[in-house]
């Protein structure tokens, strides 16, 4: 079992948070930019599936490992904020 862990967006991710991944989460904040001012920072949530990592930011923003063991990124539907 592997446990997960939490960061703020635009901090350095912690060493648990797989190179595969990183280029990936850093496209995200990119795209998102910074927190509006009086709004905190989104967080970001790294869990394991089956030994797969996924990240997954308070807006609903998912960054995952594909099969191949590529990162893509996708919104999950269910999400409140989508």
């Amino acid at each position: 079992m592997q446990l997960g862990t939490r960061w703020t967006a635009g901090e350095e991710p912690p060493a648990a948070v797989p190179a595969a991944l990183r280029p990936a989460i850093a496209q995200v904040e990119e795209a998102t930019g910074p927190a509006q001012a009086g709004n905190p920072k989104s967080r970001w949530t790294l869990t394991w599936l089956e030994g797969r990592p996924i990240a997954e930011m308070d807006s609903g923003v998912i960054v995952e490992l594909n099969a191949d063991g590529e990162a893509v990124v996708r919104h999950d539907p269910d999400d409140e904020f989508s």
